[in-house]
């Protein structure tokens, strides 16, 4: 099975009333806007201003006033609580913000994170018992706890009071808990039904910080969290979740945090060119390594680190980790490649497990092998009683739903449409991927299974100069949901080509129109080198390329056609 060629699609044309709502605006702007959904200018306005939702009263989540007063209970009595989060970049972020606000604001708080190879995904009865009997009264769960239903009445039984904060699909049975607050759960009115596990802890941080009015801590405070948990976690940065993150990516920028400021050092990047793709592809990373290969905790400490020489050395263990997890991640890619491939059929569902495969990065490696194939796949680690995996997945295909049709034979589950994971035993992984693959057939099988690449307009090399580099700016951020502007150009002419970077991965161009020449970065598409075509259509983003000082326009391509 070789990799499905990518499918081009250019946005329909603006329509004539949306043209004349936007006229304000430059053309290629005009039609970006049109294609997000922002036919109007008030809406448009909006969107640029990252003005939409921004303000929501986080008192509208359901749930929302029944956790403040049991946790402002909690601190008048100084009774010990602890914030249960999670192993990933939302989790960690999540209990950071919680426990710094709850902390400001005079309350006895501790974090807990579950050791992915020990203890795994999710609220486990006997950390309960054991935090219990350490003394604590009440849990505060981020970025979990939704479908622990069996563990809610477990710590009620032993008188351990337990807030649910999380963001993730609710099954068929909510747990009972003294406060539970998702905005996906039934009932739940607020608008903003995508917020980051980080993004519920938030919302409560505010709601805490709206009652008690504190003079030592605000909710801008906590903005730069927000965002590394709200792009890493991949939510749609549209509506408040993209002016969560527009404010914390500016916090980020002038941080006073001494971890972040470490953690950016050891990256080789600059406080002022922190981005959302910074975030996503470089800073999201290196605070994931840590809970892939080995203790969260290293994450967390780094985020709340205040002694400068601490967070240097957090920030340094942070970066080997990193290293150490791209050279596993490449090792379980392979040999999952291996196992998938290994006959000549061309399963609808990829899948590939093994004992020796790392629970840390399976899910690292079932992404490769969608974004390779275009197939949704899982990638498990084999113990001796039970498969630990990670699914992700296409559009077409929503995983976490196909795993509740499968719910019978999991022990534990959940996740979103295109990322989830489970527990199994053993005895029930075969009959489950026989059951995940027939619902694979039946939804997928006679489609058109290419991944899309969606192109805004089609350009001529003229039409691309630094105002329109200006104008693509006010988008950001950009990310899931609201992605980067890619353009297509048809029939250039290539002047130079050749294979750059470590084993030759990716392609370096030349093209032209004839009039006008640019620069382009083809990231792994070197392989297209020796087929290459004299005259190409490109879909390619618009950029401006910095290195060793110098500052260049260059086009950022995604894929090659020969023109026709």
């Amino acid at each position: 099975m070789i990799s499905p060629e990518k499918r081009w699609q250019i946005a329909a044309r603006i329509s004539p009333e949306a043209e004349k709502n936007l006229k304000r605006y430059p053309t290629i702007l005009q039609q970006i806007l049109y294609n997000r959904g922002y036919p109007t200018q008030e809406a448009a306005t909006n969107f640029l201003a990252g003005a939409e939702l921004a303000n929501t009263d986080p008192f509208e989540l359901l749930g929302m006033a029944a956790a403040v007063e049991r946790i402002l209970h909690a601190m008048q009595a100084q009774k010990r609580m602890v914030v249960y989060g999670d192993y990933d970049t939302d989790g960690v972020s999540a209990t950071a913000l919680l426990v710094q606000a709850l902390s400001k604001m005079g309350a006895v708080v501790d974090a807990y994170i579950p050791d992915r190879f020990t203890e795994g995904y999710g609220l486990k009865p006997q950390a309960l018992e054991n935090l219990k009997s350490d003394g604590a009264e009440l849990v505060i769960t981020v970025d979990c706890g939704i479908r622990a239903v069996e563990e809610a009445d477990f710590a009620r039984s032993l008188g351990l009071d337990l807030i649910i904060t999380d963001h993730h699909t609710p099954g068929a049975e909510i747990p009972q808990a003294t406060a539970l607050i998702n905005p996906k759960q039934p009932g739940d009115s607020y608008p903003n039904k995508n917020l980051a596990g980080v993004g519920v802890a938030y919302k409560l941080a505010c709601a805490l910080i709206d009652r008690l009015q504190p003079k030592n801590i605000n909710s801008t405070h906590l903005l730069d969290l927000v965002a590394l948990g709200t792009v890493a976690d991949l939510v749609p940065l549209v509506g408040e979740n993209r002016s969560l993150v527009r404010e914390g990516v500016l916090q980020i920028s002038k941080t006073q945090r001494q971890g972040l400021m470490a953690l950016i050092g050891v990256s080789d990047l600059k406080p002022e060119q922190i981005n959302a793709s910074a975030i996503g592809f470089v800073l999201g990373p290196r605070l994931n390594a840590a809970g892939r290969v080995a203790s969260a905790r290293t994450a967390y400490e780094l985020l709340l680190a205040e002694d400068v020489f601490e967070a240097a050395q957090l920030a340094q263990e942070l970066d080997n980790y990193n290293r150490e997890r791209q050279k596993i991640t490449q090792a379980v890619m392979e040999q999952s490649e291996l196992q998938v491939f290994s006959e000549e059929s061309e399963p609808l569902l990829l899948f590939a497990s093994d004992e020796d495969f790392n629970p840390g990065v399976v899910g690292l490696a079932a992404s490769r092998l969608v974004d390779g194939y275009y197939r949704p796949a899982i990638v498990a680690n084999r113990g001796k009683d039970f498969t630990r995996a990670s699914c992700r997945s296409i559009a077409e295909f929503h995983i976490t739903e196909a795993l509740d049709q499968c719910a019978d034979l999991l022990d534990h589950f959940g996740g979103h449409a295109a990322a989830a994971g489970f527990t199994v035993q053993n005895s029930n992984l075969p009959e489950l991927i026989e059951r995940l693959g027939a619902l694979a057939e039946e939804k997928l099988r006679g489609l058109d299974l290419r991944p899309v690449l969606n192109a805004e307009v089609e350009v001529a090399l003229l039409d691309l100069k630094p105002d329109l580099l200006d104008q693509l700016s006010w988008l950001q951020p950009t990310g899931y949901g609201n992605p980067e502007p890619l353009f297509v150009t048809r029939d250039l002419k290539v002047t130079s080509s050749r294979a750059v970077g470590r084993d030759k991965a990716h392609l370096k161009l030349a093209v032209t129109d004839g009039w006008v020449t640019f620069d382009a970065i083809a990231f792994r598409l070197g392989y297209l080198l020796d087929n290459l075509s004299s005259q190409v259509d490109l879909i390619y983003a618009f950029e401006l390329n910095e290195f060793r000082g110098a500052k260049k326009l260059q086009l950022n391509v995604r894929d090659i056609k020969p023109s026709e």
